[in-house]
């Protein structure tokens, strides 16, 4: 059995201390942002991510716990329970090495063992194990014919015992743990196209091999999409020899040819029909999960990095949803989200009604005084672009366009959150609205679409969609906790991502503000249905109330801290009320924080964390990431030449580079090796999606639609 604290702190390096009082929050039933972030003391100022991850692998310790214990009552309910087996169980430290010693007790399909067995032949197989005689094995066998039970000669009894043996070696979970070590550490993946004549975006992978204990992630995926399509057959070539030797070492003893040659076929066929098959199916299972582990940390850090880009604050938006046949939908929103029009033109083939379009567009430009313009990156998104472009120069005024990445927007406007929101809109309108909110409040917008259909990561559709969606979830949950959000203006999506508020109370307090009005000070949420104290505990300090009775709401100093900001405010000379005169500076007047803290009987990192929210209320952590860029040209890809040097925004992170979009409709792909001139594991450590980068085109494959680019600009 684990002991859960110990392991914790081992593998995640923290004090006893640390770990025992996380365990603690976490038992308590309070959320992970609620513990990063007002429990600091007790953690020891440990992250959310680090809070996530240790949770997690808590509860695996736990399942792994609750297994064992299982597993010791299955085999003591067969009468089989021995100190060594019990000892075993708790000394494992996976769910397959305790699957692997209960193997040989679990209930089988009738095996040839098993008719063997039946056929009285255990003995037999037992007698040749023992390897002790000096007698020829065959005239041993020739003791167990018998007719009756339909083993007819000495040749079938051997047989039958060599079924037996056969399974007892698979059954056996030290030799399967020797096998599964050798074939991960000497075995090879190979891989071999169904159709090697056939095209298909698998080709660099119709012949390929590499060690298993070396492949990739993002390589264990292509290859199992590539298998699942039937384009590949993938196939593990272990280390036969030398498993053979080593489990030879283990199990043969004797010196009698006769005996060496029937355990010796006896491995043979244990391995080739009942341990290779399965160790190949576990360890290419563990490769998947560790692939997809890896794959969907990337995924959440691109979602968290998306979710937190920089709001284009109060201004007026002209979003454009590209498309051909069916036209633009246009939806023009102001700087706080409001729709003020919308409308549909067709600029582009095969209508090309561009005057009409043009017309349209001005009078609403000029009208609402429309600051941005906002299109779509999909279908004539193009052709959308050249349009506007030629618009802005007619215009002769200071607009700028900016491509958004639609991804998720149609999912949105043909959900059942997108019919509530905008009853009155088609799909394709409420398309457009969420393009251009989107670029105005991203974390905002991109809360009410699955974080799935985002369009950050790869092979989000191959993975265990459970552990994404808990993953991507816990992302989101951060994201929005990390910000704060509007207590007055919040939608039903963005407060059901609030520590401590689920889905129907997220809409009880939408309910109750509608009844209400707008809440005044955050005490006021107690009286939302089904929002009792431990929930009020765990969400009151991520909500901001602006312009309420209570000036400590609209910071992120938790209500419980109310008192102690006061203390603060006065001892520096400031009353709550000098909240609402933005630059207060208070560090400086602080001097020793940590001797301050001790006066105040209170944490340092509270204290800090109470004098950042101090300084500055109602901020928001977003203002200080990289701003998008916009754009008043246009460029296509063809207009590339190698050696151009651009900017361009990083789209997507995955484990061999990142896509920068530079403007030109197809983002180009920085290599890794084009990232840093030092080392780096992963391109995650020299950018994130949203930075904006400056790159040198390397490349460019016009037919392909292929950009190559680098970071490795000499100044």
């Amino acid at each position: 059995m684990y002991n859960e604290i110990a392991a914790l702190q081992q593998e995640f390096n923290l004090k006893k201390t640390q770990v025992e009082n996380t365990v603690k929050l976490i038992d308590e039933g309070n959320t992970i942002p609620f513990i990063a972030r007002y429990r600091k003391e007790m953690t020891g100022s440990l992250d959310d991510q680090v809070l996530r991850e240790l949770y997690d692998r808590l509860m695996y310790l736990r399942s792994l716990n609750e297994k064992c214990e299982q597993t010791k009552k299955l085999i003591d309910e067969q009468g089989q329970l021995t100190d060594e087996i019990a000892a075993a169980l708790d000394n494992a430290k996976t769910l397959s090495e305790i699957e692997d010693i209960y193997r040989p007790f679990r209930p089988k399909r009738r095996t040839r063992a098993t008719v063997a067995k039946e056929k009285g032949l255990q003995p037999l197989a037992d007698f040749i194990m023992l390897q002790l005689t000096d007698d020829d094995i065959l005239k041993e066998a020739e003791k167990y014919i018998d007719p009756e039970k339909q083993v007819e000669t000495a040749q079938q009894a051997l047989e039958g015992a060599s079924d037996i043996i056969a399974e007892s070696i698979s059954d056996n979970a030290d030799y399967r743990k020797i096998i599964r070590k050798l074939t991960f550490d000497k075995g090879v993946l190979e891989v071999k196209a169904a159709d090697p004549e056939a095209q298909s975006v698998y080709e660099m992978y119709y012949d390929f091999h590499e060690p298993v204990k070396k492949i990739a992630g993002h390589r264990v995926l292509a290859v199992n999409r590539g298998e699942k399509e039937g384009v590949l057959s993938v196939r593990l070539e272990a280390p036969v020899e030398d498993i053979y030797n080593k489990l030879k070492k283990e199990l043969i003893f004797s010196k009698r040819a006769d005996v060496i040659d029937f355990l010796t076929n006896a491995l043979d066929d244990s391995y080739k029909r009942l341990i290779a098959p399965s160790i190949e199916r576990e360890i290419r299972n563990d490769l998947t999960e560790k692939a997809e582990e890896s794959a969907i940390k990337v995924f959440g850090e691109n979602l968290r990095q998306l979710l937190l880009q920089a709001p284009i604050k109060e201004k007026v938006v002209l979003a454009l949803d590209p498309g051909f046949r069916t036209g633009c939908k246009v939806a023009v929103i102001d700087g706080f989200g409001k729709v003020l029009d919308t409308g549909v033109i067709y600029p582009v083939p095969p209508h090309n009604k561009v005057d009409a379009a043009n017309k349209i567009l001005t009078a609403m430009i000029n009208k609402h005084g429309v600051n941005i313009i906002a299109i779509g990156n999909g279908t004539a998104s193009r052709e959308t672009e050249q349009f506007a472009v030629d618009l802005i120069k007619k215009l002769n005024k200071e607009i700028y366009y900016i491509i958004v990445n639609e991804a998720g927007a149609s999912v949105y406007s043909a959900s059942k959150l997108g019919a509530e929101e905008f009853p009155d809109y088609d799909v394709a309108l409420r398309s457009a609205v969420s393009i251009g909110r989107r670029l105005q409040d991203p974390l905002a917008e991109l809360v009410k679409i699955d974080p799935k259909s985002i369009g950050v990561g790869q092979y989000q559709h191959d993975m265990n969609q459970k552990l994404l969606g808990e993953a991507l979830g816990g992302v989101v949950e951060g994201c929005v906790n990390s910000v704060g959000i509007d207590l007055n203006t919040a939608s039903p999506s963005l407060l059901g991502y609030v520590a401590g508020i689920s889905g129907t109370v997220a809409k009880n307090i939408i309910a109750y503000r509608q009844e209400n009005g707008p809440f005044t000070n955050r005490k006021q949420l107690l009286k939302v249905a089904k929002l009792g104290p431990k929930a009020y505990e765990q969400c009151a300090g991520f909500l901001r109330i602006d312009g309420g009775t209570e000036p400590f709401d609209n910071t992120g100093v938790h209500p419980e801290s109310y008192a102690v900001a006061e203390e603060l405010l006065t001892k520096l000379g400031y009353t709550k009320n000098d909240l609402s005169v933005k630059g207060l500076d208070l560090s400086k007047k602080i001097g020793d924080i940590k001797k301050l803290a001790q006066e105040m009987n209170v944490g340092v990192p509270t204290l800090t964390d109470i004098v950042k929210e101090l300084e500055k209320p109602g901020r928001d952590p977003r203002d200080e990431m990289p701003k998008p860029v916009l754009r008043s040209d246009v460029l296509g890809i063809e207009d590339l030449s190698e050696g151009m040097i651009m900017r361009g925004t990083v789209r997507n992170v995955i484990d061999f580079g990142a896509f920068v979009d530079i403007g030109v409709h197809q983002d180009g792909l920085v290599h890794i090796s084009q990232m840093s001139r030092k080392y780096i594991k992963h391109p995650l450590e020299a950018v994130s999606v949203g930075d904006i980068v400056e790159v040198k085109v390397l490349s460019v494959d016009v037919k392909k639609q292929r950009i190559s680019l680098s970071m490795l600009i000499d100044k």
